[in-house]
């Protein structure tokens, strides 16, 4: 639905029969915006089953406690990412997940994994609805053996190139955001999303989606290129997520 650091938000979609499940994977966006971008897609607030969250940092909560009270949805948190927003979560039925803990909503199953980030307890997701995986990593500072492990054997992958390191290097920002950013605890690099992608299983793989992009730090045709070069298959589909529109559906 958008990506990058104004805000995020990620819609899985599973069908089972006659029942469909829809998940929001964070909401960085005010209520009218998310309503906006989820009625580009056909959907509104009513038609999703949960919200689940990332971590605390606002491009990815802004706006998720004010539209799960608006639409009565229970949301699903670490307890450390709750400890962090408690004060917001008022009114709003909310979950626990954790690492290792696999978490079912509808027909989808979500395994939150643990990854290298400045927050309280962020996690990633590898969701399946049973017959597919979809793997999901943004924000997070490095590579890790554990994240590899999560996201190995996956159909399709949403993976964060936030920057490119020379580019951050020669950036206007001050020297304590570009180490924050570049550090092992920030954001991914171009290079270092490479190396994930590399470092994975992709015996199943079939596409991946560039996200998380930094509008002052990267370039689409860079971060492209970098997943191009660490696809084992050419015939493994890179598309690049954007801020406002986001990417279209991708089936699995």
């Amino acid at each position: 639905m958008g990506s990058g650091s104004e805000g995020n938000a990620l819609l899985i979609s599973a069908t089972s029969g006659s029942t469909t499940t829809n998940v929001m994977l964070d909401c960085g966006f005010g209520i009218r915006e998310t309503e906006r971008r989820l009625a580009r897609l056909g959907l509104d607030g009513a038609s999703l089953s949960a919200i689940v969250v990332t971590h605390e940092h606002q491009d990815h909560v802004g706006g998720v406690f004010k539209f799960a009270r608006r639409y009565r949805l229970p949301v699903w948190l670490t307890f450390g990412t709750f400890q962090a927003l408690r004060q917001d979560c008022s009114g709003v039925t909310v979950g626990f997940c954790r690492d290792g803990d696999a978490l079912s909503i509808g027909d989808l199953q979500l395994a939150p994994y643990t990854v290298p980030h400045d927050a309280r307890e962020p996690v990633q997701y590898a969701v399946t609805d049973g017959n597919h995986k979809l793997g999901v990593l943004t924000d997070a500072g490095k590579l890790t053996d554990h994240l590899v492990q999560a996201l190995s054997g996956c159909d399709a992958l949403v993976l964060e190139c936030n920057h490119d390191r020379e580019m951050l290097r020669n950036s206007a920002y001050p020297a304590s955001l570009k180490r924050r950013i570049g550090g092992e605890y920030g954001h991914l690099s171009n290079e270092a999303a490479c190396d994930i992608l590399k470092a994975l299983d992709q015996s199943r793989l079939r596409k991946v989606v560039g996200a998380h992009l930094s509008a002052r730090n990267n370039l689409p045709e860079l971060a492209y290129a970098a997943l191009c070069d660490a696809r084992h298959n050419e015939l493994v589909e890179i598309t690049i997520a954007c801020q406002e529109e986001g990417f279209g559906w991708i089936d699995i």
